[in-house]
């Protein structure tokens, strides 16, 4: 295609790898400042700011701040749990239209384009930036909660409702309550959060490497907007995208920073608490920064492909020490579970598990849309020369997957040691320390904690490299190789946001933010689906 001739590429715009684009719009040129900061004024100006002022307040009016933050994600989950899971189906169901229907036949980057990276590096980055930290954190702890709950009788607090099982056949009937935990986890890491990714990711790569539009949010609702997305329409596109990427990180970080600090408690009797939690955060944005500096290639992808070779390992080690052929068979048996009660899981209307809905989905869908921009513009950077198709199936089914087989063999097994075992210590743990718990029972548990809590480390310091690396692309208007001082500020202050929310309430302070920042970013993220679908229609398609 001519793109001199698409009507969605305005007068001026060649493509974003040549990092001097014009877009034919005074206020989108990015500027070398007098400190050698190359920014988009508007948009890192506002977000600094707001970002500097709340990190002072909190830690200012730490007392005061906790409660507010409690309140904040009661009322935001409990009054629009609607709202979220309604979104989380409409981005599941645009992935798969997409993919289905000749708009899958578009290549990212031109008919001629071909990829940058293998599948392997591809992956390996995916997994890192995407959900490292949840999945250690969550991977036994979320299953064995609803576990718990079933066995209990209490169905509805578990998230599974009366209707799909009697409680006669679930309350202290080990195995219909691991089928109802596992599917309810499986929900929470599989179809709807990838999908999530998927839209972002695949409207930021359309619209640069198609539509020659800068690498930011704003890009992709040229189709609606037109001229409009280089005003203020646009910075508040991208002003509500580096704080929704911030504060989705911070909560990540947090989690990152309880768990590590539990398990060193765990091994090494390091003292608990927010003290060694903000200097576990101050030590590893340290060690993020030296990633930053060396950049996406030399930094992030290496690291990512040595932290999963990493989690692979531990996994084959929990697979070949710990019950294998349960494991084996909980994998198909999971899925099938999960595909069974999908339906219920993803109703948002005519609900009675209002625990379920609204103290873990409402959240988790508020999470991952809030680190959208993040991971989705990460995939975009890396996903150049894919179809669509190809992009959809390889973001949405193989990450799925991935995530359902790690829930399995940490998840399954915590729960086979309980039910099999009488071994107590994993369920009454809190929920930083149960990995080390289900850990201790194991061989060479000593070892495995301590790569565990390596894990977590490296997962920590990619998720802040790369959530620099994109908070920074996005203020300074698209450009994708601004100046290092600016993303060493982003960095620096990931990890303040992290240090006052943990200080401000600790993790409900944390998911607070994430579903605040969450919600506007939900209908960003709807809105831009339809002009996704209209930028797609414009396009060649492969044969």
């Amino acid at each position: 295609m001519d793109e001199k001739k698409d009507p969605m590429v305005p007068d001026g715009a060649v493509n974003p790898i040549n990092t001097d684009y014009k877009v034919g719009q005074d206020n989108i040129v990015v500027n070398v400042g007098p400190f050698g900061l190359d920014i988009h004024n508007r948009v890192f100006a506002v977000s600094g700011l707001l970002v500097v002022a709340f990190v002072v307040l909190t830690l200012a009016f730490q007392n005061q701040v906790e409660p507010m933050f409690s309140g904040m994600r009661s009322w935001l989950t409990s009054n629009l749990d609607w709202f979220f899971l309604s979104a989380g189906n409409i981005f599941v169901l645009v992935c798969l239209a997409v993919a289905l229907s000749p708009l899958g036949r578009v290549r990212l980057g031109g008919t001629e384009a071909v990829p940058d990276y293998s599948y392997l590096g591809w992956f390996s980055m995916l997994f890192a930036a995407g959900m490292g930290i949840g999945l250690m954190f969550f991977g036994v702890s979320e299953p064995l909660s609803h576990f718990g709950s079933a066995m209990n009788g209490t169905v509805i607090e578990n998230g599974v409702r009366t209707d799909w099982a009697p409680l006669a056949g679930a309350a202290g009937d080990a195995a219909t309550a691991t089928r109802l935990g596992m599917a309810a986890t499986i929900f929470h890491w599989a179809l709807h959060p990838w999908a999530i990714y998927a839209v972002l990711a695949l409207g930021l790569a359309l619209f640069s490497f198609n539509k020659g539009l800068p690498l930011t949010i704003r890009s992709v609702f040229y189709p609606l907007l037109g001229e409009r997305v280089w005003g203020w329409s646009g910075h508040v596109i991208d002003i509500l995208a580096v704080l929704a990427t911030l504060f989705g990180l911070a909560t990540s970080l947090g989690y990152g920073a309880a768990q590590a600090s539990s398990g060193l408690n765990f091994l090494f009797g390091v003292p608990l608490g927010d003290t060694t939690q903000v200097l576990l955060v101050i030590g590893i944005t340290a060690i993020a920064l030296t990633s930053v500096v060396a950049g996406l290639d030399a930094g992030v992808k290496r690291l990512s492909e040595i932290n999963m070779a990493i989690a692979l390992l531990l996994m084959l080690f929990v697979i070949f020490v710990g019950p294998t052929l349960d494991i084996a068979k909980g994998f198909f048996s999971n899925l099938v579970a999960y595909m069974q009660y999908l339906p219920a899981l993803a109703s948002p209307f005519g609900r009675d598990d209002v625990n379920f809905s609204q103290g873990w989905t409402s959240f988790y869908w508020a999470w991952w849309i809030s680190w959208s921009p993040f991971v989705g513009m990460f995939i975009a950077r890396v996903s150049r020369g894919r179809t669509v198709r190809e992009f959809i199936v390889s973001v949405l089914i193989v990450p799925s997957l991935a995530c359902v087989l790690w829930m399995t063999v940490f998840g399954e097994t915590a729960i086979i040691q309980l039910v099999r075992d009488g071994y107590e210590a994993a369920s009454k743990a809190e929920l930083p320390l149960q990995l080390f718990t289900m850990l201790d029972v194991l061989p060479l548990a000593q070892i495995t904690s301590f790569i565990a809590i390596v894990l977590v480390v490296v997962f920590f310091v990619t998720s802040s490299d790369s959530g620099s690396l994109v908070i920074d692309v996005i203020s300074a208007g698209g450009k994708v190789d601004a100046p290092l001082p600016q993303r060493v500020f982003w960095a620096v202050f990931e990890g303040l946001v992290a240090i006052a929310l943990i200080l401000g309430g600790g993790l409900v302070a944390l998911q607070a933010m994430a579903v605040s920042t969450g919600l506007p970013f939900t209908v960003v993220l709807l809105v831009a689906s339809m002009a996704i679908l209209k930028g797609l229609a414009s396009e060649p398609r492969v044969s």
